[in-house]
Protein backbone atom coordinates (compact mmCIF):
# COMPACT_ATOMS: atom_id res chain seq x y z
CA UNK A 1 0.00 0.00 0.00
CA UNK A 2 2.89 2.75 0.84
CA UNK A 3 4.84 1.74 -2.38
CA UNK A 4 1.59 2.03 -4.57
CA UNK A 5 0.05 5.68 -2.91
CA UNK A 6 3.19 7.13 -1.44
CA UNK A 7 6.09 6.37 -4.13
CA UNK A 8 3.92 5.62 -7.42
CA UNK A 9 1.31 6.90 -7.76
CA UNK A 10 1.33 10.08 -5.40
CA UNK A 11 -1.86 10.08 -4.43
CA UNK A 12 -0.66 11.03 -0.78
CA UNK A 13 2.54 11.96 1.41
CA UNK A 14 5.04 9.94 3.59
CA UNK A 15 3.54 12.20 6.45
CA UNK A 16 -0.48 11.36 5.80
CA UNK A 17 0.19 7.95 5.45
CA UNK A 18 1.86 7.65 8.70
CA UNK A 19 -0.81 9.55 10.31
CA UNK A 20 -3.53 7.03 8.83
CA UNK A 21 -1.65 4.27 9.62
CA UNK A 22 -1.67 5.65 13.15
CA UNK A 23 -5.30 6.59 13.07
CA UNK A 24 -6.24 3.23 11.82
CA UNK A 25 -3.89 0.95 14.35
CA UNK A 26 -6.02 2.78 17.51
CA UNK A 27 -8.98 1.62 16.25
CA UNK A 28 -10.08 -2.23 16.78
CA UNK A 29 -10.15 -4.66 14.33
CA UNK A 30 -7.29 -5.28 11.18
CA UNK A 31 -5.62 -1.72 10.48
CA UNK A 32 -4.92 -2.69 7.01
CA UNK A 33 -8.62 -2.88 5.93
CA UNK A 34 -8.83 1.04 7.92
CA UNK A 35 -6.53 2.15 6.03
CA UNK A 36 -8.39 1.42 2.75
CA UNK A 37 -11.42 2.75 3.76
CA UNK A 38 -9.88 5.80 5.05
CA UNK A 39 -7.97 6.63 2.59
CA UNK A 40 -10.59 5.68 0.28
CA UNK A 41 -12.42 8.34 2.12
CA UNK A 42 -10.11 11.03 1.84
CA UNK A 43 -10.01 10.68 -1.87
CA UNK A 44 -13.41 10.66 -2.61
CA UNK A 45 -15.58 10.61 0.19
CA UNK A 46 -17.72 8.14 2.10
CA UNK A 47 -18.77 6.91 -1.54
CA UNK A 48 -14.49 6.30 -2.27
CA UNK A 49 -13.98 4.84 1.36
CA UNK A 50 -17.06 1.92 0.72
CA UNK A 51 -15.73 1.31 -2.84
CA UNK A 52 -11.79 1.21 -1.38
CA UNK A 53 -12.93 -0.78 1.34
CA UNK A 54 -14.62 -3.47 -0.88
CA UNK A 55 -12.53 -3.87 -3.26
CA UNK A 56 -9.56 -4.28 -1.04
CA UNK A 57 -11.01 -7.61 0.46
CA UNK A 58 -12.87 -8.92 -2.69
CA UNK A 59 -9.95 -10.51 -4.85
CA UNK A 60 -8.55 -12.23 -1.88
CA UNK A 61 -12.18 -13.33 -0.88
CA UNK A 62 -12.48 -15.33 -3.75
CA UNK A 63 -9.25 -16.27 -4.21
CA UNK A 64 -9.29 -18.01 -0.20
CA UNK A 65 -12.54 -19.31 -0.76
CA UNK A 66 -10.98 -21.26 -3.90
CA UNK A 67 -7.92 -22.13 -1.96
CA UNK A 68 -10.01 -23.30 1.28
CA UNK A 69 -11.82 -25.41 -0.30
CA UNK A 70 -8.44 -27.02 -1.96
CA UNK A 71 -7.42 -27.53 1.29
CA UNK A 72 -10.41 -29.38 2.42
CA UNK A 73 -10.46 -31.92 -0.41
CA UNK A 74 -6.50 -32.39 -0.63
CA UNK A 75 -4.77 -30.96 2.31
CA UNK A 76 -3.92 -34.26 3.92
CA UNK A 77 -2.32 -35.62 0.79
CA UNK A 78 1.49 -35.35 0.65
CA UNK A 79 2.15 -33.16 -2.16
CA UNK A 80 0.00 -30.30 -0.33
CA UNK A 81 1.74 -30.73 2.89
CA UNK A 82 4.72 -30.35 1.06
CA UNK A 83 3.82 -26.86 -0.84
CA UNK A 84 2.86 -25.69 2.89
CA UNK A 85 6.47 -26.84 4.20
CA UNK A 86 7.69 -24.64 1.71
CA UNK A 87 5.70 -21.51 2.14
CA UNK A 88 6.10 -21.28 5.88
CA UNK A 89 9.56 -19.54 5.13
CA UNK A 90 8.72 -17.53 2.80
CA UNK A 91 5.74 -16.32 4.86
CA UNK A 92 8.31 -15.14 7.20
CA UNK A 93 10.37 -13.62 4.80
CA UNK A 94 7.85 -11.63 3.42
CA UNK A 95 6.74 -10.14 6.68
CA UNK A 96 10.40 -9.32 7.86
CA UNK A 97 10.86 -7.72 4.60
CA UNK A 98 7.99 -5.51 5.16
CA UNK A 99 8.37 -4.49 8.43
CA UNK A 100 12.20 -3.73 7.94
CA UNK A 101 11.28 -1.40 5.30
CA UNK A 102 9.06 0.31 7.41
CA UNK A 103 11.04 0.58 9.83
CA UNK A 104 13.35 1.97 8.41
CA UNK A 105 11.42 5.18 7.67
CA UNK A 106 9.41 5.53 10.40
CA UNK A 107 12.02 5.51 13.10
CA UNK A 108 13.85 8.42 12.84
CA UNK A 109 15.46 9.08 15.67
CA UNK A 110 16.77 7.72 18.91
CA UNK A 111 13.46 8.49 20.63
CA UNK A 112 11.35 6.68 18.30
CA UNK A 113 14.08 3.76 18.48
CA UNK A 114 13.58 3.36 22.02
CA UNK A 115 9.55 3.24 21.83
CA UNK A 116 9.76 0.79 19.31
CA UNK A 117 12.52 -1.01 21.91
CA UNK A 118 10.35 -1.06 24.88
CA UNK A 119 7.13 -2.25 23.39
CA UNK A 120 8.65 -4.76 21.63
CA UNK A 121 9.92 -6.08 25.47
CA UNK A 122 6.72 -5.33 27.06
CA UNK A 123 5.45 -7.05 24.34
CA UNK A 124 7.06 -10.46 24.51
CA UNK A 125 9.39 -10.56 27.44
CA UNK A 126 5.95 -8.84 29.84
CA UNK A 127 3.29 -10.00 27.97
CA UNK A 128 1.73 -6.48 28.42
CA UNK A 129 -1.77 -6.42 26.40
CA UNK A 130 -1.51 -4.72 23.09
CA UNK A 131 -3.91 -1.97 24.10
CA UNK A 132 -1.77 -0.81 26.94
CA UNK A 133 1.13 -0.77 25.04
CA UNK A 134 -0.92 1.28 22.42
CA UNK A 135 -1.91 4.07 25.65
CA UNK A 136 1.62 4.24 26.62
CA UNK A 137 2.92 4.97 23.67
CA UNK A 138 0.45 7.67 22.70
CA UNK A 139 1.08 9.13 26.16
CA UNK A 140 4.78 9.05 25.73
CA UNK A 141 4.65 10.81 22.25
CA UNK A 142 2.15 13.53 23.65
CA UNK A 143 4.94 13.96 26.76
CA UNK A 144 7.61 14.09 24.09
CA UNK A 145 5.53 16.36 21.42
CA UNK A 146 5.31 18.85 24.51
CA UNK A 147 8.71 19.00 25.69
CA UNK A 148 10.97 18.10 22.54
CA UNK A 149 9.16 19.04 19.52
CA UNK A 150 12.21 18.68 17.34
CA UNK A 151 12.19 14.92 17.48
CA UNK A 152 8.94 14.93 15.34
CA UNK A 153 10.33 17.36 12.96
CA UNK A 154 10.24 16.34 9.01
CA UNK A 155 13.66 15.05 7.92
CA UNK A 156 14.99 16.74 4.37
CA UNK A 157 14.30 13.25 3.11
CA UNK A 158 10.68 13.96 3.97
CA UNK A 159 10.92 17.63 3.08
CA UNK A 160 12.13 16.68 -0.17
CA UNK A 161 9.36 14.30 -1.19
CA UNK A 162 6.58 17.33 -0.22
CA UNK A 163 8.26 18.82 -3.16
CA UNK A 164 6.96 16.36 -5.48
CA UNK A 165 3.27 17.47 -6.36
CA UNK A 166 0.69 14.53 -4.23
CA UNK A 167 -3.05 14.59 -5.20
CA UNK A 168 -3.39 15.37 -1.78
CA UNK A 169 -1.05 17.40 0.28
CA UNK A 170 -0.21 16.46 3.97
CA UNK A 171 -1.58 19.91 5.31
CA UNK A 172 -4.96 19.42 3.13
CA UNK A 173 -8.09 18.81 4.86
CA UNK A 174 -11.05 16.54 3.51
CA UNK A 175 -14.11 19.38 2.39
CA UNK A 176 -16.85 16.37 3.61
CA UNK A 177 -18.65 17.84 6.82
CA UNK A 178 -20.49 16.04 9.55
CA UNK A 179 -23.26 16.10 11.39
CA UNK A 180 -24.77 14.95 14.58
CA UNK A 181 -27.63 13.39 12.51
CA UNK A 182 -25.24 11.62 10.27
CA UNK A 183 -23.25 10.35 13.46
CA UNK A 184 -26.29 8.38 14.60
CA UNK A 185 -27.37 7.46 11.03
CA UNK A 186 -23.73 5.66 10.37
CA UNK A 187 -23.85 4.18 14.15
CA UNK A 188 -27.44 2.52 13.56
CA UNK A 189 -26.85 1.65 10.01
CA UNK A 190 -23.92 -0.25 10.91
CA UNK A 191 -24.32 -2.31 14.03
CA UNK A 192 -27.65 -3.08 11.95
CA UNK A 193 -25.86 -4.89 9.03
CA UNK A 194 -23.52 -5.97 11.66
CA UNK A 195 -25.52 -8.02 12.93
CA UNK A 196 -27.93 -9.11 10.72
CA UNK A 197 -26.67 -12.42 9.72
CA UNK A 198 -25.74 -13.23 13.39
CA UNK A 199 -29.24 -12.87 14.04
CA UNK A 200 -30.54 -14.84 10.93
CA UNK A 201 -28.06 -17.43 11.64
CA UNK A 202 -30.23 -17.68 15.16
CA UNK A 203 -33.25 -17.79 14.12
CA UNK A 204 -32.95 -20.17 11.34
CA UNK A 205 -30.63 -23.21 13.14
CA UNK A 206 -30.43 -21.83 16.77
CA UNK A 207 -28.29 -20.74 19.42
CA UNK A 208 -25.83 -23.79 19.58
CA UNK A 209 -24.85 -23.91 15.50
CA UNK A 210 -21.58 -23.56 14.46
CA UNK A 211 -22.68 -20.21 12.48
CA UNK A 212 -23.77 -18.75 15.17
CA UNK A 213 -20.64 -19.77 17.45
CA UNK A 214 -18.91 -18.24 14.44
CA UNK A 215 -20.91 -14.48 14.29
CA UNK A 216 -20.57 -13.88 18.04
CA UNK A 217 -16.81 -15.54 18.37
CA UNK A 218 -15.50 -13.12 15.33
CA UNK A 219 -17.84 -10.78 16.34
CA UNK A 220 -16.16 -10.09 19.20
CA UNK A 221 -12.79 -10.11 17.83
CA UNK A 222 -13.00 -7.14 15.76
CA UNK A 223 -14.08 -5.27 18.91
CA UNK A 224 -11.25 -6.42 21.73
CA UNK A 225 -8.37 -6.67 18.79
CA UNK A 226 -5.91 -3.65 18.15
CA UNK A 227 -2.80 -3.75 15.31
CA UNK A 228 -4.30 -6.09 13.07
CA UNK A 229 -3.64 -9.25 12.53
CA UNK A 230 -0.57 -10.06 14.45
CA UNK A 231 -2.17 -9.16 17.39
CA UNK A 232 -5.31 -11.42 16.79
CA UNK A 233 -3.62 -14.44 15.07
CA UNK A 234 -2.78 -16.66 18.78
CA UNK A 235 -5.82 -15.71 20.14
CA UNK A 236 -8.17 -16.88 17.34
CA UNK A 237 -5.55 -20.30 16.92
CA UNK A 238 -5.94 -20.73 20.63
CA UNK A 239 -9.94 -20.55 20.54
CA UNK A 240 -10.07 -21.92 17.05
CA UNK A 241 -7.94 -25.32 17.97
CA UNK A 242 -8.70 -25.77 21.95
CA UNK A 243 -11.92 -24.49 22.60
CA UNK A 244 -14.48 -24.53 19.29
CA UNK A 245 -12.07 -27.33 17.60
CA UNK A 246 -12.86 -25.70 14.30
CA UNK A 247 -9.02 -26.36 13.31
CA UNK A 248 -6.50 -29.59 14.12
CA UNK A 249 -3.57 -28.44 15.64
CA UNK A 250 -0.75 -26.70 12.98
CA UNK A 251 -3.25 -25.63 10.51
CA UNK A 252 -3.64 -22.10 11.83
CA UNK A 253 0.02 -22.15 9.90
CA UNK A 254 -1.55 -23.31 6.79
CA UNK A 255 -4.07 -20.97 6.67
CA UNK A 256 -1.59 -17.98 7.75
CA UNK A 257 0.33 -19.12 4.53
CA UNK A 258 -2.35 -18.99 2.28
CA UNK A 259 -3.67 -15.69 3.11
CA UNK A 260 -0.42 -14.47 3.02
CA UNK A 261 0.31 -15.56 -0.11
CA UNK A 262 -3.22 -14.65 -1.65
CA UNK A 263 -4.39 -10.86 -2.48
CA UNK A 264 -5.94 -8.55 0.69
CA UNK A 265 -5.12 -8.36 4.33
CA UNK A 266 -3.48 -10.82 6.38
CA UNK A 267 -6.62 -11.24 8.81
CA UNK A 268 -8.08 -12.90 5.46
CA UNK A 269 -7.24 -15.73 7.46
CA UNK A 270 -10.52 -16.10 9.05
CA UNK A 271 -12.30 -17.05 6.30
CA UNK A 272 -9.84 -19.75 6.50
CA UNK A 273 -10.94 -20.91 9.84
CA UNK A 274 -14.70 -20.17 8.95
CA UNK A 275 -14.41 -22.45 5.92
CA UNK A 276 -13.02 -25.49 7.75
CA UNK A 277 -15.27 -25.46 10.94
CA UNK A 278 -18.43 -25.13 8.78
CA UNK A 279 -17.05 -27.57 7.16
CA UNK A 280 -16.54 -30.25 9.67
CA UNK A 281 -19.41 -28.81 11.63
CA UNK A 282 -22.37 -28.59 8.68
CA UNK A 283 -25.47 -29.49 11.20
CA UNK A 284 -27.67 -30.75 8.38
CA UNK A 285 -26.49 -29.45 5.67
CA UNK A 286 -24.25 -30.23 2.64
CA UNK A 287 -21.01 -29.72 4.17
CA UNK A 288 -19.59 -27.83 0.91
CA UNK A 289 -22.88 -25.25 1.31
CA UNK A 290 -22.08 -24.73 5.18
CA UNK A 291 -18.53 -23.77 3.86
CA UNK A 292 -18.86 -21.11 1.79
CA UNK A 293 -22.05 -19.64 4.18
CA UNK A 294 -19.69 -20.10 7.51
CA UNK A 295 -16.75 -18.74 5.60
CA UNK A 296 -18.67 -15.58 4.12
CA UNK A 297 -20.22 -14.99 7.21
CA UNK A 298 -17.03 -14.74 8.99
CA UNK A 299 -15.47 -12.51 6.60
CA UNK A 300 -18.82 -10.11 7.16
CA UNK A 301 -18.35 -9.80 11.06
CA UNK A 302 -14.88 -9.22 10.80
CA UNK A 303 -15.01 -6.76 8.01
CA UNK A 304 -18.09 -4.70 8.38
CA UNK A 305 -17.30 -3.43 11.95
CA UNK A 306 -13.98 -1.76 10.11
CA UNK A 307 -16.31 0.66 7.66
CA UNK A 308 -18.14 1.26 10.85
CA UNK A 309 -15.58 2.31 13.45
CA UNK A 310 -13.75 4.15 10.57
CA UNK A 311 -16.96 6.41 9.15
CA UNK A 312 -18.05 7.05 12.87
CA UNK A 313 -15.32 7.94 14.60
CA UNK A 314 -14.51 10.25 11.29
CA UNK A 315 -18.28 11.76 12.15
CA UNK A 316 -17.53 11.95 15.57
CA UNK A 317 -14.35 14.27 15.25
CA UNK A 318 -16.76 16.34 12.96
CA UNK A 319 -13.73 18.57 12.17
CA UNK A 320 -10.99 17.03 10.00
CA UNK A 321 -8.85 19.66 11.11
CA UNK A 322 -9.48 17.95 14.58
CA UNK A 323 -8.37 14.42 13.20
CA UNK A 324 -5.30 15.75 11.08
CA UNK A 325 -4.29 17.21 14.98
CA UNK A 326 -5.14 13.84 16.67
CA UNK A 327 -3.27 12.21 14.55
CA UNK A 328 -0.08 14.24 15.01
CA UNK A 329 -0.27 13.70 18.75
CA UNK A 330 -0.63 10.15 18.44
CA UNK A 331 2.22 9.74 16.04
CA UNK A 332 5.03 8.07 18.33
CA UNK A 333 2.25 5.65 18.60
CA UNK A 334 2.12 4.65 14.52
CA UNK A 335 5.91 4.97 14.88
CA UNK A 336 6.66 1.96 17.14
CA UNK A 337 3.82 -0.10 16.06
CA UNK A 338 5.37 -0.21 12.42
CA UNK A 339 8.47 -1.80 13.95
Amino acid sequence: MHDELVEKRRWIGEERFLHALSFCTLLPGPEAQQLAIYLGWLLNGTTGGLIAGTLFVLPGYVALMVLSAMYAQWGETVGVAAVFAGLGPAVLAIVAQALWRMGKRALTNNFLWAMSSLSFLALIAFNVPFPVVVAGAVLAGLIANKSNPQWFEKTSAVVSEQEVQLLIADEALHGERATLAGSVKVLVFGLLLWALPVVVAVIAFGRNHVFVEQGVFFSGTAVVTFGGAYAVLSYVAQRAVGVFQWLLPGEMVNGLALAETTPGPLIMVVQFVGFLGAFRNPGDLNPWVAAFVGSTLVVWVTFVPCFLFVFWVLHILRDCEKTVQYLQDSRPSQQQLSV
